[in-house]
């Protein structure tokens, strides 16, 4: 079992928020790194997600890639951001399918969780739980990191 690292706890107010919190994880990413999205539809996955590639400086509109299943940002030199929406994916011999370079990407997993498993050795979990009566936009957001690549980190 990997050693886990609770890197981030909060109650996110905005879309605005939510966007920041994705700019400020991705001063933290590199090659390699894997993050796991986790939420219901509407939480604001897709937000974080643009916001970490602006952070990334990523060519291209950052959005849902729900039909395409997966889209790639190039960086220039730097190693593309590989954002992936597997809600329509129904195992990870189909996540497999579609040759994501894990390696040299920095790849983002919407509805990655139980399709991920045995892909890195160490991931970033990311947790968003909206308002169950959807009474606020609040969104209680945890982000928790897999694995001795995440030791240490500060968010």
């Amino acid at each position: 079992m990997s050693s886990t690292h609770l890197l981030f706890q909060a109650s996110i107010a905005t879309a605005e928020q939510m966007s920041a919190l994705g700019e400020k994880v991705a001063r933290v990413l590199a090659a390699g790194d894997l993050v796991v999205l986790i939420g219901l539809l509407g939480a604001g996955k897709t937000t974080f997600t643009r916001g970490v590639g602006k952070a990334l400086e990523v060519e291209g509109n950052v959005s849902s890639p729900t039909f395409v299943i997966a889209r790639t940002h190039k960086r220039g030199e730097n190693p593309p951001l590989v954002h992936v929406d597997a809600y329509r994916l129904k195992s990870p011999a189909e996540l497999d399918d579609l040759d994501i370079p894990f390696s040299t990407s920095i790849v983002l997993v919407e509805w990655g969780k139980g399709l991920t498993e045995g892909i890195a050795d160490n991931w970033l979990e990311i947790t968003i739980e909206r308002d169950s009566l959807a009474q606020s936009e609040n969104r209680s957001v945890k982000i928790v990191g897999f694995g001795e690549r995440w030791a240490g980190i500060d968010l």
